[in-house]
């Protein structure tokens, strides 16, 4: 498995371990729209709050929504700061991000920002945007 996919993948279980919240709840609040070609499966949303933690840690929340009508996820009492979304669309409902034999995505993905990445996934500097009050944003998953 190449590094674009291994570290997609292990993003992508860490966030099925469940949500971390803050100890400090702040009132901010991140709405996400996610824009899919399919309304089969499960959107699967990791959020970070940190580069290191985007890199390769743990994300400070996660959720998975049904892509059967709109998907909307919406994380509140975040601190003010800045955060970057790594997200996939599981279409064939199988709990995980297929891969081809080369490790490369199959089933579609998206970056906070809409940002992409170059023979690998998006880097924090392209995805990390700030939160403070009500944020939103809409990615495409392609």
């Amino acid at each position: 498995m190449n590094h674009f996919a291994a570290t997609t993948v292990a993003a992508f279980a860490l966030m099925l371990g469940g949500t971390a919240t803050h100890a400090e709840p702040a009132g901010d609040t991140l709405t996400l729209t996610f824009e899919t070609g399919a309304n089969t499966g499960t959107v699967m949303i990791s959020l970070y709050d940190a580069e290191a933690a985007y890199s390769g840690g743990e994300p400070v929340a996660s959720t998975a929504i049904a892509a059967s009508g709109p998907v909307v996820a919406v994380f509140e009492d975040l601190p003010a700061g800045d955060y970057a979304v790594k997200a996939f669309h599981d279409v064939n409902g199988n709990g995980r991000m297929d891969a081809n034999p080369f490790g490369m995505p199959v089933e579609p993905y998206a970056f906070s920002n809409n940002a992409r990445g170059n023979m690998g996934p998006a880097g924090w500097d392209r995805a990390h945007f700030a939160v403070s009050g009500s944020t939103a944003q809409t990615i495409e998953i392609k």
